[in-house]
């Protein structure tokens, strides 16, 4: 029987574990199946309860010879044994795997120079549509992920030339002359309501003429965007579009806007609809106004507070510093009008 000493660290293996409870037990189970013993001179780790810092990982005298071989002289260039070539007792489990794989850079190699989706890709290297997207896989008591098994192989998702399919964008065009006004709206039924007003032949919305809204479903709109470079038509793209955005009157919206601003830093500029905000906190009866609901997250940054003057700004801190928010359905199709 050999053995190497090995971390506590290094003896989870990037595992994911919901608790510490979850992760002690999966170190007592390894330790009653005689596959590591514990170093009892290394000390602890200081939690409850407690586990020692180093082990002793008890290997089998397996003979790797041919594993070894294979590595060195079968796979495809595309696949670095380097990782295997230390520890091929991980080769062991994951090598069908890695065998398919190098199977598909050998064989459909033209078919890398074509994008397409992770679970398209997936199925045709593995036959295993969600693979690739994260669902694992267990081998003789070890679960196979695609993440740690490219890692090995010394590569990354992106040389399997996929990517990650997302929720569509949802939008109305009501021209796809360029450039254009470009709306964002964070909820479904302002959406509705302006769409109504644009399709009856009246674009110009609180002053602004737009051409198109978009539909960014609350908090999926990172995600909703995520493939916008990708997906989105051309006349979208044209970067003389402008974007506006136009959410609920609250921390999280606001979050929202900043967030998606963000994510779309050097693709897309996107500024808040002043005149729809302006138009929110016209009027209000700051009793009647709904509560914000407990536990919002408040951590907001400058950036939507820039577009705005002292007195804007301070009228809408006063609503949500109350604990109260102003939702775009205060607006209506009859409020769109100057």
């Amino acid at each position: 029987m050999k053995k190497h000493k090995i971390s506590y660290e290094e003896l989870l293996q990037n595992r994911i574990f919901k608790d510490y409870r979850e992760e002690y037990e999966y170190v007592i189970q390894l330790i009653n199946d005689k596959k590591v013993s514990p170093i009892k001179n290394s000390g602890t780790n200081g939690k409850r309860p407690a586990m020692y810092k180093y082990f002793w990982l008890l290997e089998s005298d397996s003979d790797y010879s041919y594993l070894i071989s294979e590595l060195q002289y079968s796979l495809h260039p595309n696949i670095n044994p380097e990782y295997y070539l230390s520890y091929p007792e991980v080769y062991e489990y994951e090598r069908d795997f890695v065998i398919a794989l190098s199977d598909y850079f050998t064989r459909n190699k033209a078919d890398l120079n074509v994008m397409i989706s992770e679970n398209e890709r997936s199925y045709a290297i593995w036959h295993l549509e969600k693979f690739l997207s994260g669902k694992t896989h267990n081998v003789n008591g070890h679960d196979v992920s695609a993440a740690l098994l490219l890692k090995h192989c010394g590569l990354k998702k992106e040389d399997l030339k996929v990517y990650h399919t997302m929720e569509p964008l949802a939008y109305y065009s009501y021209s796809k002359e360029t450039p254009q006004n470009i709306l964002i709206l964070e909820n479904l039924d302002p959406f509705y309501s302006i769409r109504m007003k644009m399709m009856s032949g009246e674009n110009n919305i609180l002053g602004t003429d737009f051409s198109t809204l978009i539909y960014g479903s609350g908090k999926k709109v990172s995600s909703v965007f995520s493939g916008f470079e990708l997906f989105a038509e051309d006349y979208l793209k044209d970067k003389k579009n402008s974007f506006f955005y136009f959410g609920d009157l609250d921390y999280e919206g606001i979050i929202i806007f900043e967030s998606l601003q963000e994510r779309m830093k050097g693709i897309i500029n996107i500024e808040p609809f002043k005149a729809a905000y302006e138009e929110l906190i016209k009027d209000y009866d700051k009793a009647l106004l709904p509560q914000t609901k407990d536990l919002q997250n408040k951590n907001i940054r400058n950036e939507f507070w820039k577009y705005f003057d002292f007195d804007q700004k301070n009228r809408m801190l006063d609503v949500l510093e109350s604990g109260r928010y102003i939702p775009q359905e205060k607006l209506s199709i009859l409020d769109y009008t100057l």
